[in-house]
C-alpha cells in the first residue's frame, strides 16, 4: 500500500471516529516503513488524539530526526513533551529553531507554555506578548498571557482575561481566571458573583467549587462548602465532587464532617472503594478508632493509597509492628515517599530505634541561618508583604489556623524586591547545602547533596495574634523545608515560647506523646531549613505580627 492510500485509510477512519483503527493502519504503515517521517508524525498525531503521550513522543523525535529541515515535526515533538511534564526538553528540543521559528505564531507560543510550567515568567510573558505581536487573537496566546499577569500580580490581569473570553467565550477555564483575577484586584464581590455563575453551569467542574469555597471561607460563611452540596444535587452520577469536597474538609480539619460525606458517597458509589478508604481514615481521625478499625478490616485488599493511612491508623492505635510492616510495604513500591518517610520517623522514635537519629537529628539537617542579601531587604519585603496581605484570606487546604496567605507563588511576582530576596534564599540556601552530613544514598534528603537544587512554591504567611499558628504538617513534594522571619512578635523572646517553630512533633490527631525534636525561636532576617520528612509546626501566640516567608526545594528537573 503506497503511503498515500495509507493516509486515505486513516483519513476515512477518523471520519467515522474510529480512532482505534486508524492508529491500527497509521502503526501498521509505519511499523512497514520506519524510514518515513510523515508517517510516523502521523502516528505521533494519532497517539496524541488517544491520549498516549509517550508513544507520540517517540514517533515525533523519530520524524524530526528522520527530516531534522521540517520544523512542524520539532514543534510536534515539543507538545508530546509538554503533556509528560518534561518542559526543559521541549524548550531544548525547541531552541535551534528560534531563528526561523520566533515569527511563527505556534512557536511563540509553545516557548511561553513551557517557560510558565517552569516558573519562567518573565521569559513566558515575552513570548506571549509575541504570540500576540504576531497574531492579536490567538487564542492560546491571549490565555497564555492572562495568565501570566495573574500570577505576576499585573494590575492588567482582569482586561487580558476579558481579551480571552473575546476570542474563546466557552473556555471555563477563562472564566475561573476571570474571578480569580478580580479578586486578587480587591473586588471578591464580583469574584463570587462570577464563580457563582460557573458553578451554577458547571457543577462539575472542581476548580470554580474549590474557589468558590475558598472565597466563603474567607467571608466567614460557616459552611464554605455548601457549592459541593449544591454540586453534588445537580450532578448525583459525578464521584469527584465528593472527592472534592473530602479534600475541602480535611484541608481546615473538619475530619468527622469528611468521614460523613465519605460515608453518603460509599453508599451511592458502592464500587468505587476510594470511599470507603476515606470513610476509614477521617472515622480514625475524628477520633472514634475502634469504627476505623472495623472499616479497615472490611475494605477489599488492594486500594490505591491504603497502606500509607492505615499506618497512620496503626501509629494512631500503638500498633507499632503493624504501621512498621505497612510502612515498609509503602516505602518498598515508592522509595522516596515523603509522607511515608515522615511516618517512619515516628515509628522509630516509639520504639527507640537508632536509625530516627540518622533520619532526623543529625548535626546539620536542621539549621538556622542568617539570610544573605542586601541590607534594608528585609524591611523592603515586609512593606511589599503587607501590601499583599491587605487582599490575601486563610486557604483552603493549608496548615495554617487564623492569620492570611499571600496567593500563587510568590517568585512568580513581577515586584523587583522579590526577586532580590529569591537570590538571597538561594545563596542562603548554598550555605545550607555546605552544613550537611555527607552525601548518604539511603538518606531521603542527603541522597540529594550532590544534585541541583532549585525552589518549589513560595508564600508568605501573616499571623496577628489570638492564637493563630500553624499544625504540625510535611510539605510531601520537597526534599528541604523553610520558614523566614521577617517580622517577629516580641512575645517570641519571652518563657512561653509564643511563635516558634516546632520540628518533630507529631500531628494532633495520631495522639501521641512525643515532644519535638527542636524548637526553634524565631530571629528576624534568620532562614530556618529543616528535611521535608519531619513534621513541624508552630506554637500559638497572642498578640502583634509575624510574618514569613517559606518556600520547598526540590532536585532540579523533578
Amino acid at each position: 500500500m503506497t503511503r498515500g492510500e495509507t493516509l486515505n485509510q486513516i483519513r476515512s477512519a477518523m471520519q467515522r471516529g474510529d480512532l482505534i483503527a486508524a492508529r491500527a493502519i497509521a502503526d501498521h504503515a509505519y511499523a512497514a516503513s520506519p524510514k518515513d517521517a510523515l508517517l510516523a508524525d502521523t502516528a505521533g498525531d494519532l497517539a496524541l488524539k488517544a491520549g498516549d503521550a509517550i508513544t507520540a513522543e517517540l514517533r515525533f523525535r523519530e520524524a524530526a530526526q528522520l527530516q531534522p529541515d521540517f520544523p512542524d515535526f520539532a514543534l510536534n515533538h515539543a507538545v508530546a513533551l509538554q503533556r509528560l511534564g518534561r518542559h526543559r526538553a521541549a524548550l531544548t528540543v525547541l531552541a535551534p529553531l528560534e531563528r526561523s521559528g520566533r515569527d511563527v505564531p505556534r512557536y511563540a507560543s509553545l516557548r511561553g507554555a513551557s517557560h510558565r510550567a517552569l516558573g519562567e515568567m518573565a521569559q513566558a510573558a515575552r513570548w506571549y506578548d509575541k504570540v500576540l505581536v504576531l497574531d492579536p487573537r490567538h487564542a492560546k496566546g491571549l490565555h497564555g498571557r492572562a495568565r501570566v499577569a495573574l500570577e505576576r500580580g499585573e494590575a492588567a490581569a482582569p482586561s487580558r482575561f476579558d481579551r480571552a473570553l473575546a476570542a474563546n467565550p466557552k473556555k471555563i477555564d477563562l472564566w475561573l481566571g476571570k474571578a480569580q483575577a478580580l479578586d486578587a484586584e480587591g473586588d471578591p464581590d464580583s469574584a463570587r458573583t462570577l464563580a457563582e455563575q460557573i458553578c451554577s453551569q458547571a457543577p462539575t467542574y472542581l476548580p470554580g467549587l474549590e474557589f468558590l469555597s475558598g472565597l466563603l471561607l474567607a467571608a466567614g460563611e460557616e459552611d464554605f462548602t455548601a457549592p459541593f452540596v449544591n454540586a453534588a444535587q445537580k450532578a448525583p452520577q459525578d464521584a469527584n465532587i465528593a472527592v472534592g469536597h473530602i479534600a475541602t474538609l480535611v484541608g481546615l480539619d473538619r475530619d468527622a464532617q469528611a468521614s460523613e460525606v465519605a460515608a453518603a458517597a460509599r453508599l451511592r458509589f458502592p464500587n468505587e472503594p476510594y470511599f470507603a478508604l476515606q470513610e476509614a481514615v477521617h472515622i480514625g481521625t475524628s477520633g472514634r478508632w475502634d469504627e476505623a478499625e472495623a472499616l479497615f478490616a472490611a475494605l477489599p485488599g488492594y486500594v490505591p493509597g491504603r497502606a500509607l493511612y492505615e499506618a497512620r491508623h496503626a501509629l494512631r492505635g500503638r500498633d507499632l509492628a503493624r504501621a512498621q510492616a505497612l510502612l515498609d510495604q509503602v516505602l518498598t513500591n515508592d522509595p522516596w515517599n515523603i509522607s511515608g518517610w515522615a511516618l517512619r520517623g515516628i515509628a522509630w522514635r516509639l520504639t527507640d530505634d537508632p536509625r530516627a537519629h540518622w533520619l532526623h537529628e543529625q548535626e546539620g539537617l536542621v539549621q538556622t541561618l542568617r539570610l544573605r542579601g542586601p541590607d534594608k531587604l528585609i524591611e523592603n519585603c515586609a512593606a511589599e508583604l503587607r501590601r499583599l496581605h491587605r487582599g490575601s484570606a486563610m486557604p483552603l487546604g493549608q496548615s495554617l489556623r487564623g492569620g492570611t496567605q499571600t496567593r500563587g507563588i510568590l517568585f512568580h511576582r513581577r515586584e523587583p524586591v522579590f526577586a532580590e530576596l529569591e537570590i538571597a534564599i538561594t545563596e542562603t540556601l548554598a550555605e545550607y547545602r555546605a552544613g550537611l552530613p555527607q552525601t548518604d544514598p539511603d538518606h531521603p534528603l542527603l541522597r540529594h547533596c550532590d544534585a541541583q537544587w532549585e525552589l518549589a512554591g513560595s508564600w508568605s504567611v501573616r499571623l496577628t495574634g489570638g492564637g493563630d499558628h500553624h499544625t504540625a504538617h510535611i510539605h510531601p513534594q520537597g526534599i528541604v523545608s523553610s520558614a523566614l522571619y521577617l517580622v517577629v512578635p516580641e512575645a517570641a523572646s519571652g518563657p512561653e515560647q509564643e511563635g516558634w517553630l516546632e520540628i518533630g512533633r507529631p500531628k494532633t490527631d495520631l495522639g501521641l506523646d512525643l515532644p519535638p525534636l527542636r524548637t526553634i525561636r524565631p530571629v528576624e532576617g534568620h532562614l530556618a531549613l529543616f528535611p521535608s520528612t519531619v513534621y513541624h509546626g508552630t506554637t500559638p501566640f497572642r498578640s502583634a505580627e509575624r510574618l514569613t516567608v517559606a518556600f520547598d526545594v526540590v532536585p532540579t528537573g523533578r
